[in-house]
């Protein structure tokens, strides 16, 4: 393998094509969250102002051949708590899955070259590399892990947060058959009456981009009629939610859908349409639609829409929050690995 550090933007923005082939090709956390449009985005705003400073500092290694053969997408900050530290491009708070991008016959051979790069006076001076937002289920952890103990250094590995999601059936007949009594019950009813009311509901997913950028607003600004996520989206956050949306309707994978009663927006929901699963990003409200339960309802439209579609997974990502579990939400969790020497 011959490693290479990626520190400009330009010389990132030129991986794009490769970058996402190897994600394709390689990865176990086959997550929106890494591909290459997503974490340009993300870089170009700091994930919406989160870093105040910040440095790229992504390794890459290719093959004799010039294929692209494992990423360790990181940048070099000062951390939350002021330590000098390496963590993954997309970290923290917008991005619910982050991972190394490598194949797994190549992966022990990437991790042990890769802590010898980052065991060099070329590297930046961290102090910890601290690693947020690993699915439970990813074989970097182990591998990671085994290269970093052979070195005598410190690994540390944490629970963050529950991930619920759901494996889709095959019809959503047999969705709701496997749904508790009165969660069937009370999500039948809610969606009848969304029917029934006058005006009746209609729901919908974007698909013209002449519309998108209105759309996106609309959106946000249905999202900030929640006290938390106004303080949550600042201009840097709305950049950057614009930009992400922007770049994954042109690569395929935005799916901006809404709930309306006569042409006004009651309920939306910014998910991701990516390898088979919806992953559900973030959902927005009209207060005023509240007794209607409009969020509930576009969820089962969007719930019935993936059965239809062949999608296998409807991917809640971080929270407990109780509605998830109703809808049939099973747990699994992201973790926290924290390297030092």
């Amino acid at each position: 393998m011959q490693f290479e550090v990626i520190r400009t933007i330009d010389a990132f923005e030129n991986l794009g094509e490769a970058w996402n082939r190897a994600h394709a090709r390689c990865s176990a956390s086959h997550v929106p969250f890494l591909r290459h449009e997503y974490l340009t985005t993300w870089w170009k705003t700091k994930g919406g102002g989160e870093w105040e400073q910040a440095d790229l500092f992504t390794i890459i290694a290719r093959s004799a051949t010039g294929e692209l053969m494992g990423i360790a997408p990181f940048f070099f900050t000062p951390d939350h708590e002021g330590q000098a530290s390496l963590l993954f491009l997309g970290s923290i708070e917008i991005s619910d899955y982050l991972d190394f991008i490598v194949c797994v016959d190549a992966a022990s051979e990437f991790f042990s070259h890769l802590l010898d790069v980052l065991d060099t006076q070329a590297a930046p001076p961290w102090k910890s590399i601290d690693l947020y937002n690993l699915l439970e289920t990813s074989p970097s952890l182990s591998l990671l892990e085994e290269a970093i103990r052979s070195r005598g250094w410190s690994f540390v590995q944490e629970k963050l947060h529950p991930c619920p999601y759901i494996p889709l059936p095959d019809t959503w007949e047999a969705y709701l058959a496997g749904l508790d009594k009165k969660q069937r019950h009370e999500l039948r009813r809610k969606m009848r009456r969304a029917q029934e009311h006058d005006p009746a509901a209609r729901w919908y997913i974007v698909e013209s981009e002449q519309h998108l950028e209105a759309e996106i607003e609309a959106f946000l600004n249905l999202m900030a009629q929640d006290p938390e996520k106004e303080v949550f989206l600042t201009p840097e956050m709305r950049t950057q939610m614009h930009a992400a949306a922007r770049a994954a309707f042109r690569a395929g994978w935005l799916q901006l859908a809404f709930l309306e009663f006569g042409g006004e927006k009651a309920a939306g929901y910014l998910n991701f349409d990516f390898g088979g699963h919806i992953w559900v990003y973030n959902s927005a409200l009209n207060f005023a639609y509240r007794a209607l339960s409009p969020g509930w309802v576009l969820l089962g439209h969007l719930l019935e829409w993936a059965i239809e579609h062949k999608r296998t997974t409807f991917d809640f990502m971080r929270g407990d929050e109780e509605y998830k579990y109703r809808l049939g939400g099973i747990n699994r969790y992201v973790l926290r690995a924290t390297i030092t020497r």
